[in-house]
């Protein structure tokens, strides 16, 4: 079921009026507010907020609600995002070996919990072939065993392309075990989530279910965090734990950590797709 009217997301410097010329600016289209959030940081002084509203007649127009909505932006100096809420983001998941992310991400849009459009699956096997096609989604296989650095370099490339083809707006790695390089990285920042099988910062990089065994932790995570070039330390969106204790061998925390896995992905995912995030430097402002 689609949402309808639009959501306007602003992030600016904290200062008096910011929410009058907001309110002032929708009375004047004829639009009426459905709902509306806001956070004042007072660590680094700025202000996010979030209204989605709707238009009390036929009219409002998208283009031209930007268009008039410039001035205000300049004014209080905002970094401001206008969107349809009844348009759903084009998604590309990318997976690996493990599917349990990408089943739980295909059966949550089917059912209609994800208000996205998955256009593509991509992986660097062909394990999940299978299942693309039992959703009638298109499967890409990208491989890169035993890859050189051209290899890869074409593989990135291949990716690049399919993004711009399908018109990707969010893509996803769902357990996509390959680190994508710099560039792609920051081509793709801010619209790429990924999530990783520890409660961050603890336990980057490879292996974190046997890194928590090793430390004896009495808690395992997921953090869903934005893609950036530094792995494994983009802002965070959502995370989760679970509990567990001295008798569970990696093998049994991986088992337990996939639910959790699941979870926080797709309220990662969610959020995005519903305009919820706000980047506040290394972190994330998230309206629930």
């Amino acid at each position: 079921m689609s949402t309808p009217g639009f959501i306007l997301k602003i992030a600016c410097p904290d200062r008096p009026g910011i929410v009058h010329a907001v309110s002032h600016f929708l009375f004047s289209e004829t639009a009426n507010i459905l709902d509306s959030a806001q956070f004042s940081d007072t660590f680094t002084g700025r202000f996010f907020m979030r209204v989605h509203f709707d238009q009390t007649h036929q009219g409002l127009d998208l283009s031209k609600l930007r268009k008039n909505f410039i001035e205000i932006g300049q004014k209080f100096e905002m970094e401001w995002e206008l969107f349809d809420a009844s348009s759903k983001p084009r998604v590309l998941i990318m997976v690996s070996k493990l599917g349990h992310c990408l089943n739980d991400l295909l059966f949550r849009t089917h059912s209609g919990y994800l208000p996205i459009e998955v256009a593509a699956i991509a992986s660097n096997h062909q394990d999940f072939e299978g299942l693309a096609k039992s959703y009638n989604i298109p499967f890409h296989y990208l491989p890169l065993a035993s890859a050189t650095d051209a290899r890869k370099d074409q593989q990135e490339q291949q990716l690049l392309d399919l993004i711009d083809q399908e018109k990707i707006d969010l893509v996803v790695l769902a357990r996509y075990m390959q680190i994508l390089s710099p560039a792609v990285c920051k081509k793709l920042a801010g619209k790429a989530i990924n999530i990783h099988h520890s409660f961050l910062p603890s336990f980057k990089g490879a292996k974190p279910y046997w890194q928590a065994h090793q430390r004896g932790v009495k808690l395992i995570g997921a953090t869903a965090h934005y893609v950036t070039t530094d792995l494994d330390e983009g802002p965070i969106i959502e995370q989760g734990v679970e509990r567990v204790d001295h008798a569970m061998d990696p093998e049994q925390l991986a088992a337990v950590g996939r639910d959790v896995e699941c979870m926080a992905l797709s309220r990662a995912v969610r959020w995005h797709a519903e305009h919820r995030i706000l980047l506040n430097g290394k972190s994330t402002v998230v309206f629930q």
